[in-house]
């Protein structure tokens, strides 16, 4: 693995029986197990890999309301709150911060839509700041550059990609939950229709419930129970540069470029969009609903190479319950970085802020973020299939809204009042075109 990444111990045995399977652990499922493991709801986690080795450790770590889509503003809203509230609860450190989120830009196109955003954020309660070009200035006076304006998130903030999925998965199993790596779920059973187990390369686990939150796996797991849920992978590329540039701010988004501050001091740089579509069948099989997607956001696409093919996260191909899976072979996702996205990240980074000039570039590494034909995830049970809940398609939007997105399907599966309205989640909109629904941000 390219991704730094902390690592826990997993339990020692898989149980015979849960009240609840989570599959997947990722910032989703360590969450979503999490807040069920408080009311007192036994739990059995289980990952392929390791905990939070695939996208949760590999993005940039915004923990966001500005620009969010309409349909998950409420949620990214109470996942603010509730990074903080886990802290507290837990003792455990997920790096979170609410350092706020700088946005700066000479297009007058990008600010008017910032703008408008602006006044609908604001009517949802959001402190959303628009920045004149003089406050833009002082705002980004570490570029030298003239800004013809910004936008402030004060209450906005980011966590630790390299600590939070493990944080939360410690704080679960201090609460009695079961963490169990390197344990490929292969396929559940059915009794009288409805779910009765989930069946791993190390056992079966007899469970009504089970929280499928696989990340880029999960369109194909549910292929082999007789699911449609389209979903299609793009490979993204960032990289880091070593610690001691000052008077930096936190974080700092143009067009150009996106620099993020670590925990360690350093810097990860990235390019806000670009990214390598690398074929695959399922990609092939998808594409026609993807098709209002890739029209709003083919300038930043590129045709990548066969690595997706490859790493059969999103093969069309059927497997038995008793032999390995595509997930046995590919334990962890770690795709090779695009060189040239390298180059030109760091050429811009170096041209935004000269600061960084003295800084040494310490590491690259790429993941392959799922996404929906309209941006916006996946959650709800599956209709067809009684006690199995969907959590996946995340768009790049995770990591932020982890915790709100746990305790959303904590609740849904536990029959507690929703903490926010699931109806716009729900994986059964994707029987529809998703023309005019994509989310703009």
């Amino acid at each position: 693995m390219r991704a730094p990444l902390n690592q826990i111990e997993s339990s020692p045995a898989l149980p015979d029986t849960a009240d609840v399977v989570v599959i997947g652990g990722g910032i989703v499922g360590v969450f979503t197990a999490y807040y069920l493991a408080r009311r007192g709801i036994q739990v059995a986690l289980i990952e392929k890999g390791r905990i939070g080795a695939e996208q949760s450790s590999r993005n940039w770590g915004w923990c966001r309301q500005q620009n969010r889509d309409a349909r998950e503003l409420p949620m990214a809203t109470l996942a603010l709150s509730l990074w903080e509230q886990f802290a507290a609860e837990s003792g455990e450190d997920t790096g979170f911060s609410r350092c706020g989120l700088l946005y700066l830009s000479n297009d007058d196109a990008e600010l008017d839509g910032w703008a408008r955003w602006g006044e609908f954020g604001r009517s949802a309660g959001v402190d959303t700041q628009m920045l004149s070009a003089a406050e833009a200035a002082r705002h980004g006076q570490v570029t030298g550059k003239p800004w013809k304006g910004g936008v402030f998130s004060p209450t906005d903030g980011t966590a630790d990609p390299s600590r939070a999925a493990p944080a939360v998965a410690r704080a679960f199993m201090k609460l009695g939950g079961t963490v169990h790596q390197g344990c490929a779920a292969r396929g559940i059973e059915r009794e009288g229709g409805k779910l009765s187990a989930v069946v791993t390369e190390k056992g079966t686990i007899r469970t009504r419930t089970a929280v499928l939150s696989g990340g880029a796996w999960a369109s194909s797991f549910c292929r082999q129970l007789g699911i449609r849920f389209p979903q299609a992978t793009i490979r993204q590329t960032v990289m880091t540069v070593s610690p001691g540039a000052t008077e930096l701010p936190a974080t700092l988004h143009t067009k150009g470029v996106s620099l993020t501050r670590r925990s360690d001091g350093g810097y990860l740089l990235s390019v806000s969009g670009r990214a390598r579509v690398d074929p695959t069948p399922q990609f092939l099989r998808f594409s026609p609903q993807f098709l209002p997607m890739f029209a709003r956001r083919w300038r930043s696409l590129s045709p990548g190479g066969l690595e997706g093919w490859r790493s059969g996260h999103e093969s069309l191909a059927r497997w038995q319950l008793d032999q390995p899976t595509p997930m046995e072979r590919m334990r962890i996702l770690d795709p090779t970085p695009d060189a040239a996205t390298v180059r030109l990240t760091h050429a811009r980074a170096l041209a935004l802020v000269p600061a960084l000039k003295e800084r040494s570039v310490t590491a690259s590494w790429a993941g392959y973020v799922d996404s929906t034909p309209d941006g916006v995830p996946g959650i709800g049970e599956v209709t067809g299939v009684p006690g199995l809940v969907l959590a996946a398609g995340f768009s790049g939007h995770g990591f932020g809204i982890g915790p709100g997105a746990g305790h959303l399907i904590a609740d849904i599966v536990s029959g507690a009042p929703p903490i926010v309205d699931p109806r716009p989640y729900h994986p059964d909109r994707f029987q529809h075109s998703s023309w005019g629904k994509v989310a703009e941000f």
